[in-house]
């Protein structure tokens, strides 16, 4: 009888265990690792169009807004958000600058999680211009860095490794950047979602917003 009572016990706590694992499994969340073939074409330039599998940004080389050179290096084995801007941009790049400062405070004690910013105004944006910028706004300089550099390089990086610039002919590989979007990157250098960054917490059919992003970070946090 005790013997009886002692396997009833222990089946139920079994299908107990068996019960989570499996619900956890059906709602465990899906954050898709994002190639050039999962984008929309006109996003992709023709020379990275074909890659579907292991696509992850490409080395780099930019100076900072205290003149440090800073590398993929520096972001290697982190999650990180990248977008794009310029500090003379009177459109959508105060908000987006103004929601990164959100997102830095949200992630300011996640020591696995970094932001990275790059001018598409190169020339105009030296390194005193980006750091009476980064000072304005707030800028914890060991989170987030906000880099000027070559344009070519710039340019080159948004479209062949963040995907986030519609390219149409070649020669307009090097055309404006401006783009409202933050690419989410994870550890191992490879893009997991697209988020508008005017939006933090507006439901729009289509888009992912920052408190998505949010959510999705922690996620990526948890698992390594």
């Amino acid at each position: 009888m005790f013997k009886s009572k002692k396997f009833t016990i222990f089946f139920v706590c079994l299908l107990a265990v068996i019960f989570f694992s499996i619900y956890s499994l059906i709602n465990r969340k899906n954050l898709p690792i994002i190639t050039p073939r999962d984008v929309n074409p006109e996003l992709v330039d023709t020379l990275v169009q074909h890659i579907g599998y292991n696509h992850k940004i490409a080395p780099f080389s930019f100076v900072n807004q205290n003149g440090k050179v800073i590398t993929n290096k520096d972001y290697e084995g982190k999650i990180y958000v990248a977008d794009f801007f310029f500090t003379t941009c009177q459109t959508i790049c105060p908000k987006m600058t103004r929601n990164m400062a959100w997102l830095q405070d949200k992630i300011k004690d996640n020591p696995k999680v970094k932001l990275l910013s790059h001018s598409v105004f190169p020339h105009e944006d030296t390194v005193e211009v980006l750091k009476k910028y980064a000072k304005e706004q707030g800028v914890i300089d060991s989170k987030w860095n906000l880099v000027t550099g070559n344009q070519q390089d710039i340019y080159k990086i948004a479209r062949q490794s963040y995907l986030v610039v519609k390219t149409g002919k070649p020669e307009e590989m090097y055309d404006m950047v401006h783009t409202e979007n933050f690419v989410l990157v994870d550890q191992k250098g490879r893009i997991r979602g697209f988020y508008n960054g005017l939006n933090i917490d507006k439901e729009v059919k289509g888009e992912q917003n920052l408190t998505q992003l949010l959510e999705d970070i922690e996620y990526l946090s948890e698992k390594d």
